[in-house]
């Protein structure tokens, strides 16, 4: 077995306001190892980017974290915030959902990379750090780098943007890179470079990704592993050919028949009816059950737990052995 990179167990992450506690990550466990791909998918709200950004600690004042984030042995929770400061950009990556609002609008963007060396390593002077960045700016597929990296952001289109954001991400080579929605708002053409820029990056610096993501398309073509999440809990995690041929989530199976299929045989898609729950007062039972037409009178009762059903499969949900494969599932 490979020694996990990053460990993540019973991460609960919840904000405090005026109506409460809103519980926006409950009871989150997983592991990334060196080199992989963990691709986080769920509805708007379900809990991914929040579960992200507690790994990196950037959250509000507001917040309340609790469980264990062991990366290579040291607790992220535990760190001051020196510490936390040297992990972040250096070991641990993230490329976030909005490049525009990410970016300082300023400062040139090969200014904002070499801070983004600089910080971390001193010994490099500013025109060493200036020449990485038009040479990462090529890597990610910037045209003419040189006077790119002397340009602004508002200077670069919506796909430009992004893959700065990459190369900015990069530019320390950490170990593990979050990429937080990376092809939001793109057209399936830039979505498509973006996602061979980030597997190229993967390739030359051996990085391990958590790709979170609304696109279960996407996700098929460039994770290892996959974790589905809703209304803060994870709902079914397995791999990638787990997900989309055994799924054993009723959830992750309504996500599936909301999308059309690569070879165009699905006649008809099916969304999935209603809205997620609220997470100031998550109802009793299983979260799903409002929406899901599997649910039984065991669902309004209690929350089902995270069974293991074999090697790195399980699923939360109270009817794991009454679901049919999905073949039949989808006919």
């Amino acid at each position: 077995m490979t020694t996990p990179l990053l460990t993540v167990d019973n991460l609960n992450v919840g904000f405090a306001t005026k109506a409460g506690i809103v519980q926006a990550a409950t009871e989150i466990s997983f592991q990334i190892t060196p080199g992989e791909v963990l691709a986080v998918v769920g509805e708007s709200g379900s809990g991914k980017s929040v579960t992200a950004l507690a790994l990196m600690r950037l959250h509000p004042g507001n917040t309340v974290i609790t469980g264990d984030v062991m990366f290579e042995g040291r607790d992220l929770l535990k760190m001051g915030d020196a510490e936390m400061r040297s992990v972040r950009g250096r070991e641990i990556a993230m490329i976030f959902q909005d490049p525009m609002t990410a970016m300082n609008p300023v400062f040139s963007v090969g200014d904002q990379i070499v801070e983004t060396i600089r910080v971390h390593d001193r010994t490099v002077s500013k025109s060493e750090a200036w020449t990485r960045s038009v040479d990462l700016l090529e890597m990610v597929g910037v045209p003419e780098p040189k006077r790119r990296a002397a340009q602004y952001p508002h200077e670069y289109s919506g796909g430009m943007r992004q893959r700065a954001m990459i190369a900015m991400a990069i530019a320390n080579e950490p170990k593990l890179l979050i990429a937080d929605e990376p092809t939001t708002a793109l057209d399936v053409t830039v979505q498509a470079q973006v996602m061979e820029v980030l597997q190229k990056v993967r390739e030359e610096t051996g990085s391990a990704m958590m790709l979170i993501t609304h696109d279960l398309g996407l996700v098929a073509g460039s994770a290892d592993r996959v974790q589905v999440m809703y209304a803060s809990r994870l709902m079914e995690t397995a791999t990638v050919d787990e997900i989309f041929y055994e799924s054993k989530n009723p959830y992750t199976r309504a996500l599936l028949e909301s999308i059309p299929d690569v070879d165009g045989t699905k006649t008809e898609l099916h969304p999935i009816p209603g809205n997620p729950p609220s997470l100031l007062n998550t109802p009793v039972g299983c979260a799903f059950r409002p929406r899901c037409s599997m649910a039984v009178e065991e669902c309004a009762k209690s929350t089902p737990v995270l069974t293991n059903i074999r090697g790195q499969h399980s699923s939360r949900c109270h009817r794991v052995d009454d679901l049919a494969p999905l073949e039949a599932w989808s006919s």
